[in-house]
């Protein structure tokens, strides 16, 4: 590894600070996958039990047509949408509004941040977002579709819009709401009879799988969810000295703004500091405002404003009422006044001294330090890393880093006006892993992630096979994320030369499973795609079919050797006056063969392994192996095993999924990544690791459906057309 490219982890703990206690329509394991790992799983949606619902205006006209309230099959009003592994110590009741109160309303007055107050459950960095969103009136009824009410065509149900994964998704759900008392347990407003903010708050549970999953975050994972926008975090204490430009052009462009005191003792733990904040919890930024006194003294004010969203907290001792000195007019004095307790102004200076973190969600990329917005062009990739296949962890294991997924990028165009004559292009690249929250309840959390970008040499430019483990050994990164953190998205700006160049993104250690998006956004012109070695198979295939059809010339026939007449014998002896081996014979053979090879770890073949290897070398559709076809897989057998001990690196007689890729690559096959994914779900063991005979059975039905399919591929364009029993016969004898 060259020198300078160590990598450390960075742990960012969630804000969960709670007051004193007494799934969505689509279904996100397969959405937009887009790949062959996505045909493997929606094969099985018909076993499903997914009751989808019909879209929203459906459901709300069916059920006022029948006069009935609808009721959310999906999301129960019942224990299993508050919690998955500790229950609610309250007993709870679920109600629609018109139980709790009289005349219920949806909205009144306008939504605002003053109608959101956080209740008994820990999700003060959700609430933090919703106040800021209610900052931008245009985001806000984006996320809020204004058309619903408790009079004009009610019947129960509404409905709340979520970015999600580079798409927006619209989330139904009944409103029946946890009450104890006769009052919400989770998020209200300070209205009694106003319910947006507590319908929106079960939309996202429902969204994340139920309450209990909301249970501590960071206020920028719900904002992006807001906004599908961009997400920067910001350690105070090492923030560039223009932080407050920085926040003053945030609010002024629409950007969601936090902050919270992370410094915590233990995970969960919260304490008040000095002043009155509270440690592990979040807060809304409402306000960013500069100027001098109005009685024109030469003092410069700095002021930000903070939102609690547990509302009635009383201020902090660190409070400022010099908004007062910067107000010169009612209508001013009315703008700056905060909106009501748990609401209040800050000096920038104790802002900066008190608050250790700050987050903001751009809702394009252009950057805060610069006055001059770009019309930004994206490329959305969506990938995955999977255990023993393309889950290489980051730099510090050079063994398995260059199976990570790749995306090469090329740069066309240099930015226009850099400032101080600088050259260059300007990429700002966002990596999301995908579904942590919603797997919680299976122990998942979110994983340490970041990415490396290299420079493609001249010699490997236009190509789409992955660069290989050397290149990575013997050359630096040209641009890196800052560091690995356990955030749900690293986001990083850059500016490179014009040029072709491969993104690596990772999780921080190897075999750490999950699903992501990566966004480039660049000012000019690019293109980007995945390396997956498609073209390359694709041009495999094209160049088989060739050879397939040359000529051969015939060979005269020659008398046996003596070795060939000892295997004659052999084989006779085997199969017996019907000169063919059945799948229980080879597997004798085969077995007392491997015995003698105490270098390799097998148990042995399995029955289903010499099925499979009798289909691959059956030309006479008879089920049996005659000499020929025997002594045709003989061959195969011991060129495979001559492949597998030199790529058994560290000899200990299995093959890592990691080699297999190496190893397949060898054996003359040319694979994409989701391919290698599923060699490593289908034949690693627990260990990752392929004994002789999982490792055999790989490549004989590797070698058996390229032959069928180029059996099929009749023209050689690389594409075949079956009816389902065809498809059938080529795929049950395999």
């Amino acid at each position: 590894m060259e020198a300078g490219e160590k990598v450390v982890a960075q742990t960012v703990v969630p804000t969960e600070a709670a007051p004193s206690a007494g799934s969505t329509n689509v279904d996100p394991t397969c959405a937009s996958l887009g790949n062959t790992y996505a045909a493997i799983l929606t094969r099985n949606e018909a076993v499903k039990d997914a009751r989808r619902l019909k879209n929203y205006l459906e459901l709300r006209d069916k059920h006022v047509y029948k006069k009935v309230l609808f009721e959310d099959p999906l999301f129960p009003a019942d224990n299993s949408s508050l919690y998955y592994s500790t229950p609610f110590p309250l007993e709870i009741k679920w109600k629609r509004p018109s139980e709790i109160c009289e005349n219920p309303q949806f909205i009144i007055g306008g939504a605002n941040r003053t109608d959101i107050c956080q209740g008994d459950l820990g999700d003060c960095w959700l609430l933090a977002a919703i106040a800021c969103l209610t900052m931008n009136e245009q985001l806000l009824y984006r996320v809020i579709p204004p058309d619903q009410s408790f009079t004009e065509n009610y019947a129960g149900i509404f409905h709340f819009q979520f970015w999600r994964y580079g798409e927006w998704v619209d989330v139904i759900v009944d409103d029946r709401v946890p009450t104890y008392n006769n009052r919400l347990v989770f998020t209200h407003s300070g209205k009694k009879n106003e319910f947006w903010s507590a319908l929106l708050e079960k939309a996202y549970a429902k969204l994340h799988g139920s309450y209990e999953a909301l249970k501590g975050g960071n206020a920028l994972e719900a904002m992006e969810d807001f906004t599908g926008g961009v997400t920067e975090l910001f350690e105070i204490r090492e923030a560039p000295k223009e932080l407050f430009t920085i926040m003053k052009k945030a609010l002024e462009r629409g950007s969601l703004m936090g902050c919270a005191i992370d410094e915590v003792v233990a995970k969960g733990s919260q304490s008040k500091t000095s002043t009155g904040l509270v440690q592990g919890h979040a807060y809304s930024i409402t306000g960013v405002e500069e100027g001098k006194r109005k009685d024109m003294r030469d003092i410069r004010i700095r002021l930000v404003r903070i939102r609690d969203p547990w509302g009635v907290a009383p201020p902090p001792t660190c409070k400022s009422n010099d908004w007062k000195n910067l107000a010169k007019s009612p209508e001013e004095t009315k703008k700056l006044e905060p909106a009501e307790a748990g609401e209040f102004w800050m000096n920038f200076e104790g802002f900066q001294n008190t608050f250790t973190k700050l987050e903001i969600c751009n809702l394009t990329p252009d950057t805060l330090q610069d006055d001059t917005p770009a019309n930004w062009i994206v490329t959305v990739n969506e990938g995955r890393w999977v255990k023993g296949s393309s889950a290489g962890g980051c730099r510090n294991f050079p063994e398995t880093f260059w199976t990570n997924p790749q995306y090469r990028i090329q740069l066309l165009e240099e930015d226009d006006d850099l400032e101080d004559g600088q050259h260059g292009c300007t990429l700002v690249i966002a990596l999301m892993q995908k579904g942590r929250r919603q797997e919680r309840h299976l122990g998942a959390t979110l994983h340490a992630i970041g990415f490396f970008v290299y420079e493609v040499p001249k010699e490997m430019r236009g190509s789409n096979k992955p660069l290989p483990k050397d290149f990575f050994v013997y050359n630096s990164s040209v641009a890196r994320s800052k560091s690995y953190v356990n955030l749900r998205e690293v986001t990083e700006r850059v500016r490179l030369k014009p040029g072709e160049y491969v993104i690596v993104p990772s999780t921080f250690e190897p075999h750490k499973e999950c699903e992501f998006l990566l966004r480039i956004f660049t000012e000019k012109r690019s293109n980007s795609e995945m390396i997956d070695g498609t073209i390359e198979a694709k041009q495999q295939l094209k160049d088989n079919h060739r050879k397939m059809k040359m000529k051969v010339p015939v060979q005269p026939v020659e008398q046996e050797t003596e070795e060939e007449k000892k295997f004659r014998a052999i084989f006779q002896q085997i199969a017996g006056d019907d000169m063919e081996i059945c799948a229980s014979e080879l597997r004798t053979v085969l077995s007392n063969v491997m015995a003698k090879h105490t270098d390799i770890k097998t148990e042995g073949f399995s029955l289903e392994s010499c099925r499979s290897m009798i289909a691959l070398m059956d030309t006479d559709g008879s089920g049996n192996l005659n000499l020929q076809e025997f002594k045709h897989l003989w061959r195969k057998i011991k060129e495979w095993r001559s492949i597998f001990m030199r790529f058994d690196v560290d000899k200990s007689g299995t093959m890592k999924s990691f080699e297999m890729r190496n190893a397949v690559e060898n054996s003359g096959f040319q694979l994409n990544n989701e391919l290698y994914n599923i060699i490593a779900m289908r034949y690693a063991d627990a260990h990752m690791e392929l004994d002789f005979d999982s490792y055999i059975l790989c490549l004989v039905r590797l070698e058996g459906m390229f032959r069928a399919f180029r059996a099929f591929d009749k023209d050689g364009d690389g594409v075949i057309k079956l009816n389902v029993l065809e498809w059938l016969q080529l795929t049950l004898y395999a």
